[in-house]
């Protein structure tokens, strides 16, 4: 149970406390207006036109904080709340969208590795527990065998915590991207940039605990395969 505890319960409750902090902030400068009156859609085609990426199309779509930009079709998709919302959270929201829009055009090497990474990992994260968990309940029939294919589940469940560590960088980067383009327009306050680096800045707190959770499972099994392969031999 104390190796539960550390492993799982621990960083589940900093995955809480960041998913908390995110609301927290996003619904305290959603209240925020800017004064340059500019919506987390206008803002985020000013900062790409200003990259010369007007083949980027930025897109209304539903559901609360489903921004994301997708390489494949070259379009930057805001949530309803961000694209027509002239708050500081949603012009902090849509700049960092269009932050990943900034690395696609720069061909940022995170970005694309994570881009290559994830057909694998998509099978990995599925196939891997489900080898893990049949060869750690076979390994009592079948001895070493089992064992290793329990090995075989947790390398490829790795995949999903080299991919949510892979993440961090280029989520960073594109809040960086995001903060810097805000500054350099010359009509964000000084308040409204503070604002847009709090919400930015709750938002990497759900990408580190996240990574932390896949880091801390990972380890967790594999301590768990480990002692069952050691009463195996």
């Amino acid at each position: 149970m104390g190796l539960y505890i550390l492993f799982a319960i621990v960083p589940m409750l900093l995955g809480l406390m960041a998913q908390q902090r995110i609301r927290s902030a996003y619904a305290k400068y959603s209240a925020v207006r800017t004064n340059y009156a500019v919506t987390g859609a206008q803002a985020a085609r000013q900062m790409l036109d200003q990259k010369g990426l007007a083949n980027v199309r930025v897109e209304r779509v539903a559901g609360n904080l489903t921004d994301h930009y997708d390489p494949t079709k070259r379009v930057l998709r805001l949530s309803e709340g961000v694209h027509d919302s002239n708050s500081v959270a949603a012009v902090g929201v849509a700049c960092h969208e269009a932050g990943h829009a900034y690395q696609h055009a720069d061909a940022y090497q995170w970005l694309m590795l994570r881009s290559r990474i994830v057909p694998t990992v998509n099978i990995g994260s599925r196939l891997g527990m489900i080898l893990f968990m049949a060869g750690l309940f076979l390994s009592s029939t079948i001895g070493q065998a089992g064992i290793r294919m329990a090995w075989v589940g947790i390398i490829l469940f790795s995949l999903t915590t080299i991919f949510t560590l892979i993440t961090l960088p280029v989520e960073f980067d594109a809040s960086n991207r995001a903060k810097a383009w805000a500054a350099s327009t010359g009509v964000f306050t000084a308040e409204e940039q503070k604002g847009i680096e709090d919400v930015l800045g709750a938002a990497a707190l759900t990408y580190i605990a996240a990574a932390l959770q896949s880091l801390a499972n990972l380890l967790y099994y594999v301590t768990i395969l480990s002692g069952s392969s050691r009463r195996r031999r």
